[in-house]
């Protein structure tokens, strides 16, 4: 049986994300696997690899061949030097930085705002809540005639009054 380490894709449209296999060659590309041997998340900045360099080099000891896309993975993680016993072993992969917790963020925060609170910690839902009547309470809404009839019964005493001023 030829085995073969590649790609199988997960992931939606426009976000992939591939598990690095094991698999018969006959099969297909997204099916059954032997095993899963590694994670590779290309849109990551930088890319997401994972690989578990002992099951790595125990398939290519075996005869397993990786595809071209493999083959380029493992270089970058240093197994494919390690199962030819070439030089530069550690590979040169890149590691993102560890993201920084959220205790860590509002602490600093809090520093930088002299340890006390700025503001009531109010949520989106729990302000709109405050700012809604209540529902006992029927909220004045005007109709546009009535507020149109008060503005008219004003024009008409002005208009009166300066009437009489004019006949005097």
């Amino acid at each position: 049986m030829a085995v073969k380490i590649r790609l199988k894709r997960m992931g939606k449209i426009r976000a992939p994300h591939y598990r690095i296999v094991v698999s018969d060659a006959r099969k297909k590309r997204d099916g059954k696997v032997i095993e899963e041997i590694g994670k590779y998340h290309p849109k990551e900045e930088p890319s997401l690899i994972e690989v578990k360099s002992e099951r790595a080099q125990y398939w290519l000891g075996v005869g397993a061949q990786p595809s071209e896309a493999v083959a380029a993975i493992l270089k970058v993680t240093g197994d494919w030097q390690k199962f030819k016993g070439e030089p530069g072993a550690e590979g040169t992969l890149k590691v993102a930085e560890p993201k920084r917790s959220k205790a860590d963020i509002f602490n600093e925060a809090l520093k930088e705002g002299g340890g006390q609170p700025q503001a009531e910690a109010v949520t989106k839902k729990a302000a709109k809540k405050a700012d809604a009547p209540a529902a006992d309470e029927k909220p004045a809404v005007e109709t546009p005639e009535a507020a149109t009839e008060p503005a008219d019964e004003a024009k008409a005493a002005e208009t009166k009054a300066g009437d009489d001023e004019n006949k005097a």
